[in-house]
């Protein structure tokens, strides 16, 4: 008991279980960041995309040659706006961050490992799961990917429909969009990956079930 709450003192875990404590929201939010940019990295690989606004970050990336990370940052600043209306400073400040993070790790994550081959199947399969825990994660504290998963989060506490569906509806405009820029299987790879990434969203992410989401 006294370790317990020297543990608290310190910062470690918050003593209201409803509640996380700065240290917590930090390790969250690094941590999502760290698992988000992995998804982004196995779609980068193999030239596959994803939906929401990554999605649109990926098509000019692949269009243009600019940056992802950058592109990535930049999309996500018009939606703040509403974030900050319809989600509160606290939400807006750590999506922020996290955007921030993700767009950072993506830049650099590509100098400390190497794939030499991954197959397009493989690519989609980990990139959809590894994205749907990262996002998972930072939901968890209250935080997201910006874009259309701020919008999503917004109508699930509003008006109770879940945060996959709605991002998933807008996936699918980005991939029809994507037929423009990269071929039809690449399109086909990414509508995998997509799906995959929705359906850990809908089946594991629900207000009610976490309490530090209430």
């Amino acid at each position: 008991m006294a370790e317990q709450q020297q543990r608290r003192g310190l910062g470690f875990y918050s003593a209201d279980p409803a509640q996380h404590t700065l240290l917590e929201d930090a390790q969250g939010l690094f941590i999502g960041a760290m698992v988000s940019a992995l998804g982004f990295y196995f779609l980068n690989e193999v030239g596959l995309l994803t939906g929401g606004t990554a999605g649109v970050a990926f098509l000019l990336h692949y269009a243009f040659g600019i940056s992802f990370g950058l592109l990535f940052f930049i999309v996500n600043l018009p939606f703040y706006y509403l974030s900050f209306k319809r989600l509160g400073l606290a939400f807006s400040l750590k999506t922020f961050i996290a955007i921030a993070l993700v767009s950072v790790i993506t830049e650099v994550e590509g100098h400390f490992f190497l794939i030499q081959y991954l197959h397009p199947f493989w690519a989609a399969l980990l990139g959809g799961l590894v994205l749907g825990y990262g996002l998972l994660g930072l939901y968890r504290h209250r935080a997201s990917l910006g874009g259309v998963g701020i919008l999503a989060i917004y109508i699930q506490e509003r008006f109770g429909i879940q945060a996959g569906l709605i991002q998933l509806a807008f996936d699918l405009c980005v991939m029809l969009c994507a037929f423009a820029v990269v071929s039809p299987i690449t399109v086909a790879w990414s509508v995998l990956g997509a799906v995959v990434l929705n359906l850990v969203l809908a089946i594991n992410h629900r207000s009610d079930r976490y309490i530090v989401a209430r």
